[in-house]
C-alpha cells in the first residue's frame, strides 16, 4: 500500500496538535512548510549515520587512468572490491594522511589496493590508487540517503513502516519547534523509543583487519607500492 510524503506530512501536523484531526486539515503553505521540514531532516540524518539502517549495493566502472568519481548520495562505505571478469578482489581503505599525506608516484596505472572516501556536495568522492590500468568493475557496499523527496513520492517503496513512523515522529517535533509548539510528552517518548530502535537496526561492521610483514601474509605500503607496481613474488 502506498504511503506518500503528503500523508506522512499530514499525520505529522495531526502528531504535533498543530492541526486537529477530523476538525482540519494542513492549508497549503502548511503542507509546503512541513516538505520543506521533511527534506531537511532527512537531509540531517545523513549527518549521523545511526539514523540511516540501510545498506545497499552500488557499482560503477573505473575509467583507465582516472584516481577520483563522485558517487550521488553515498554517505559511507563499508566494503569495496573490484572485478575481473568473474574474480572478485578487495580493497584497502586508507586514513586521510596515508592516502593524500605519504610520498608515492602518482601516475602509476595498476591493479588498484586502496581507497580513501570524502564527504562531498550529495554524496561523496572515492579515489583509488593505484590508477586503474582499466575500466574495472567497481562494487560498494555503504550506505546512501534520501535527502529530497515531493509530495508524492512513495516512501514505502523505499523505507520499511518502522523507518516511516519514526521520521513522521521526528517530523512532528519538527513542526513545533517552527511553530512554538511543544510535542506531547507521550510522542517525545515514543520518539525517543523509535530512535533507539533505528541505531540497532544494522550497525556498521566494526571488525578489523590487519596485515603484516611478519605474518606471513602481504602487507602495503607506499615503499612496496612504488617499488614493486603492486605486484609481488
Amino acid at each position: 500500500m502506498a504511503y506518500t510524503a503528503l500523508q506522512l506530512i499530514t499525520r505529522a501536523y495531526y502528531l504535533s496538535q498543530v492541526v486537529s484531526r477530523d476538525l482540519q486539515t494542513p492549508s497549503g503553505s502548511q503542507v509546503s512548510d512541513g516538505l520543506y521540514l521533511l527534506n531537511a531532516s532527512l537531509d540531517f540524518k545523513s549527518s549521523d549515520l545511526r539514523l540511516i539502517p540501510y545498506f545497499d549495493k552500488y557499482s560503477f566502472n573505473a575509467v583507465q587512468g582516472q584516481e577520483t568519481y563522485n558517487i550521488p548520495n553515498l554517505l559511507f562505505v563499508d566494503t569495496m572490491t573490484f572485478n575481473i571478469g568473474p574474480v572478485r578482489y578487495s580493497l584497502n581503505e586508507f586514513t586521510r594522511e596515508q592516502y593524500f599525506g605519504i610520498p608515492r608516484v602518482d601516475n602509476i596505472q595498476s591493479l588498484p589496493y586502496c581507497y580513501r572516501v570524502e564527504r562531498a556536495l550529495g554524496g561523496c568522492d572515492i579515489s583509488l590508487y593505484f590508477l586503474p590500468a582499466s575500466n574495472y568493475l567497481i562494487n560498494i557496499v555503504g550506505k546512501f540517503g534520501l535527502t529530497e523527496v515531493t509530495l508524492n513520492t512513495d516512501l514505502s517503496l523505499i523505507y520499511d513502516f518502522f523507518y516511516i513512523e519514526y521520521l513522521r515522529y521526528a517530523l512532528a517535533e519538527m513542526i513545533c519547534c517552527e511553530w512554538g509548539a511543544t510535542l506531547p510528552d507521550g510522542c517525545r517518548k515514543m520518539l525517543q523509543e523509535y530512535e533507539k530502535k533505528v541505531m540497532d537496526v544494522s550497525p556498521p561492521d566494526l571488525s578489523i583487519r590487519s596485515q603484516s610483514f611478519f605474518s606471513g601474509q602481504c602487507g602495503f605500503d607506499w615503499q612496496m607500492a612504488n617499488l614493486y607496481k603492486g605486484y609481488v613474488p
